[in-house]
């Protein structure tokens, strides 16, 4: 592996050699944002033991739980705004430069640093809203907490009747169909790779810097620690997302 700045150095030249680049970031990128990696030691995991997705449907207090634990996390790391690492991702995308980013973070930053909706890939979904689970309506946290925080419980679909979730994906639950298409489409045709905080231990999502690169793409991992996929990258770096990103673009 070479040394970090001439890491540092390769990635700039594949970045501007490339014509269509695809990020993938996970929860390192967040971190520098103030939110916690909930998977690592000391993590929220491994103080909260995570909820199923039957157990949240089939128990109405683990639902009371999950829904006590997210306006919690909503208290502690509501205010994160984006950083530079998301915005360099948002300055790519409003050039051309990326068709899109595909994220295993639900935490929304993408879009709050600029990036279209339709253009975030989010293969674990988003915990800033709800969806009902029997017809899929969209309702708003800010609806919801209130009636929770009057009553014990999270109110009832309007629509149906039925149970409401934050638009995310549990232990259990099946992964998004067309979120993992679209995240397999760019992944097969896209010419850069480069992955941005994941461990890459998650699977489907490990599986998609492999897929890119047997489609042809130079593959980077860009991580603060090794990595489930170090074998199939071409480039390694080893550092801050937003400081090396940052030293790219004012180089």
């Amino acid at each position: 592996m070479p040394d970090h700045k001439e890491a540092v150095s390769r990635l700039a030249q594949m970045i501007d050699a490339s014509r269509t680049i695809v990020p993938f970031t996970g929860a390192g990128i967040s971190t520098e944002s103030g939110i916690p990696d909930f998977r690592s030691p000391g993590g929220l995991w491994t103080q909260n033991r995570p909820i199923s997705f039957q157990d949240f449907v089939a128990d109405a207090s683990l639902r009371r739980e999950a829904w006590r634990r997210r306006f919690a996390m909503a208290d502690a790391f509501g205010s994160a705004r984006p950083n530079i690492g998301h915005e360099v991702i948002a300055s790519w995308i409003k050039e051309g430069r990326a068709p899109a980013v595909i994220t295993q973070n639900i935490d929304n930053l993408h879009q709050d640093a600029g990036v279209a909706a339709d253009k975030v890939v989010e293969i674990h979904g988003n915990t800033t809203y709800a969806t009902c689970l029997s017809c899929g309506r969209r309702h708003e946290l800010a609806w919801i907490r209130p009636i929770f925080e009057a009553t014990g419980d999270a109110p009832a679909c309007e629509a149906c009747g039925g149970i409401l979730k934050t638009a995310t994906i549990s232990f259990g639950q099946q992964m998004p169909l067309e979120a993992m298409q679209q995240a397999k489409a760019l992944a097969s045709e896209c010419d850069l790779f480069i992955v941005l905080g994941s461990s890459l231990v998650v699977y489907p999502a490990a599986d998609l810097p492999q897929l890119a690169r047997r489609n042809g793409a130079r593959v980077v991992i860009l991580n603060r620690e090794p990595t489930g996929c170090d074998r199939v990258a071409h480039l390694i770096v080893r550092g801050e997302i937003g400081d090396i990103l940052e030293s790219i673009i004012h180089r």
